[in-house]
């Protein structure tokens, strides 16, 4: 059988099933365990599904119930992180009353912001003291200091952004799906990123192509409810008028 084949099967079996073993697709494909392992991570690397121990799961199902640290995300998928941030930084103009949400990409916009006349928001201590350090207006939002992620949450945090009115907004995820929209793992900072969002006349999220097809514990916002900044369109949302393809330093590319 030929190795298209054999993918082509197993993602059939796991659009069925939604999980997989090595046990049984070695059984249905009547071939060894190391041949469909070898598969699983091919697929896996590709994005097609999520190889878990003992087999996979789909990608549409993959859940990701915990925060990582600013620590453990900040190295991850860090080129196309920064391809985004630049171009979100780019749509910056003078004058823009600008909602920086805590986070990793969104911190990369920091580079690429010096020059820029905007009065700028945030959650994010360390977002603040940078834009501070640069000369740079800046307003940090007071509640309860979030640890893992360094963001500002709470209720007195979400009092304030409902006097704000934001021209632009610039926002992180943990996953994104059709059904479930943006989501992230904390019920406190969902409500801080929906009451920001809600207060933008223009919302970005900023977000590289391996949080699609992910889904975390809560619910900050609506597929639709703000435009996607990604390096990459997965497969299954070519329909989506709100994605912005970011191809390279220079330009981008948008589908319609």
């Amino acid at each position: 059988m030929l190795t298209e084949q054999r993918y082509e099967l197993i993602l059939e079996l796991l659009k069925q099933k939604k999980s997989i073993t090595v046990s049984e697709v070695k059984e249905l494909l009547h071939t060894s365990e190391s041949t469909v392992r070898r598969d699983i991570t091919a697929l896996h690397n590709v994005g097609k599904l999520v190889k878990v121990f003992g087999g996979a799961i789909a990608a549409e199902n993959t859940f990701t119930p915990q925060e990582l640290t600013v620590a453990q995300k900040i190295e991850v998928n860090k080129k196309e992180k920064i391809r985004i941030a630049q171009y979100a930084a780019s749509l910056i103009q003078t004058d823009d009353f600008v909602y920086l949400d805590a986070g990793t990409t969104t911190g990369y916009m920091l580079d690429y912001l010096t020059g820029k006349k905007a009065t700028f928001v945030t959650n994010a201590v360390a977002h603040a003291q940078l834009l501070a350090a640069r000369d740079m207006r800046v307003f940090l939002i007071g509640g309860e200091l979030k640890g893992s992620t360094e963001a500002v949450v709470g209720n007195q945090a979400m009092e304030v952004l409902h006097q704000y009115h934001f021209t632009k907004g610039f926002f992180g995820t943990n996953g994104i799906t059709q059904k479930a929209g943006f989501t992230t793992p904390d019920a406190n900072e969902a409500l801080i990123k929906k009451t920001a969002l809600g207060q933008c006349r223009k919302g970005y999220i900023l977000s590289d192509a391996s949080k699609f097809d992910h889904v975390s514990s809560v619910t900050f916002a609506a597929l639709h409810d703000a435009v996607i900044l990604t390096d990459r369109r997965p497969e299954g949302y070519q329909d989506c008028d709100n994605i912005i393809e970011i191809k390279n330093r220079s330009g981008q590319r948008r589908i319609l």
